[in-house]
């Protein structure tokens, strides 16, 4: 049994304490980066095979697949905030007349239909009728107290614009050198994961790509489906600038908030301009879409990534409430590599043979007393001359030596 000195343990606790100083420092030091790093990691792994077809059609150059990545990524990101920020600019001068009207005649009495709407049908067209009442100055200073709060909670977010774009920024250049020496960080990532934990390391690593790739996967799909559903109830409803309003459910489904605001937005709209059946409509269809991600989503990723359905489910909302909209990948990863190193661990230890009771003898032992056994057994055949058979010779041959003496009857 080895033995370790009292100068060897010290040593060895110095060596783990420098490197675990190291350690802390090292991610201290990168801490500001951590978010744009985690997205550039889950955008190259969700978009690899991608970037490995665009190489190929572009003459196997790498860098050039690599500038249409970023730009679309640009594109992407760029494109419905222009044109979010385009329209509101364009319908400015609108949106202020609509503003201005609204202050000056109040709040209209409610329509005939709200009181007949289940549960909140009539208290709803009583509080409207109490604000109707109270005309343009009472309707202000209904709302005023919700406004300062609305405008104060939109300022403080407008202040967090920078941060954003700076990781915005952060993000592209990470992904950008991922993409030119993605092989190279990937062997790297292995070798270390195989350091670690041997082949469960190396499957623990592919395994975590599949997911990302399978998360993505099911967040983009299920978005663009439901962006798109919507869309086209907008525009059967009658609803002005459906296209507007489908990029911006496109964003806000990405982003995990769902198409609700938009499509409840546009029933309230409906309804206000005393179009039940079509409001009503658009809600019923609203509710569809907006219930369409909780089977769609999960059924995508578990098509990318070979994992329960209730680990996946527990991985994209528990990483979603824990670490915001990253955790949609680093939450089902991370359950993912756990999932696969305990399952593992499990049919090891039941993989064993069993321990053999004590004092019983082992299998190697009671072979190799068999084999002797049956040696030994091997009878000598007196009178046979050296001209037998060879299988006779052999046997003998093969046979121990019995101690027989000159001159033994036997002999």
């Amino acid at each position: 049994m080895l033995s370790t000195t009292p100068s060897e343990l010290a040593r060895n606790l110095l060596v783990i304490l420098v490197l675990s100083l190291l350690m802390i420092g090292t991610l201290w030091v990168l801490l500001p980066f951590l978010p744009a790093f985690i997205w550039a990691v889950t955008i190259v792994a969700s978009t690899w095979p991608l970037l490995v077809g665009l190489q190929k059609r572009l003459w196997g150059k790498r860098w050039l697949a690599t500038t249409v990545m970023i730009i679309g990524m640009l594109i992407i990101v760029v494109a419905p905030l222009s044109a979010a920020i385009g329209t509101l600019i364009g319908h400015a001068s609108d949106i202020s007349e609509q503003v201005h009207a609204f202050g000056q005649r109040g709040l209209p009495m409610p329509p005939d239909w709200l009181a007949r709407l289940p549960v909140i049908g009539q208290r709803a067209s009583e509080e409207w009728q109490t604000l109707a009442a109270a005309g343009p100055d009472g309707l202000v200073a209904k709302i005023q107290p919700y406004a300062a709060k609305a405008a104060s909670w939109g300022f403080a977010k407008l202040g967090s614009i920078g941060l954003l774009v700076v990781h915005l920024g952060l993000t592209l250049i990470i992904s950008g050198i991922l993409f030119m020496q993605g092989e190279r960080a990937a062997r790297a990532l292995i070798r270390m994961a195989r350091r670690l934990g041997g082949d469960r390391g190396e499957e623990s690593v592919r395994l975590a790509g599949m997911s990302i790739r399978a998360v993505a996967l099911g967040i983009v799909v299920t978005a663009v489906t439901q962006s798109l559903l919507g869309g086209l109830g907008l525009w059967l409803t009658g609803v002005p600038l459906p296209g507007f309003l489908t990029a911006l459910m496109l964003v806000l489904c990405i982003a995990q908030i769902g198409p609700f605001p938009v499509l409840l937005s546009s029933v309230a709209w409906l309804y206000w301009q005393d179009s039940p059946t079509l409001a009503t409509l658009l809600l019923v269809l609203s509710v569809f879409i907006g219930m369409l991600d909780n089977v769609m989503r999960p059924m995508l990723i578990r098509r990318g990534a070979d994992l329960p359905m209730t680990l996946i489910l527990a991985g994209v909302l528990g990483g979603m409430l824990t670490f915001g909209i990253v955790g949609l990948f680093v939450g089902p990863v991370i359950l993912a590599v756990t999932y696969t190193l305990l399952t593992a661990w499990i049919n090891e230890g039941l993989n064993r043979p069993p321990l053999a009771p004590s004092g019983a003898p082992s299998s190697s032992s009671s072979s190799s007393s068999a084999a002797a056994t049956a040696a030994t057994a091997v009878p000598v055949t007196p009178g046979k001359s050296s001209d037998d058979d060879a299988s006779g010779t052999d046997a003998v041959a093969k046979a121990p030596t019995t101690g027989m003496r000159p001159g033994d009857p036997r002999s």
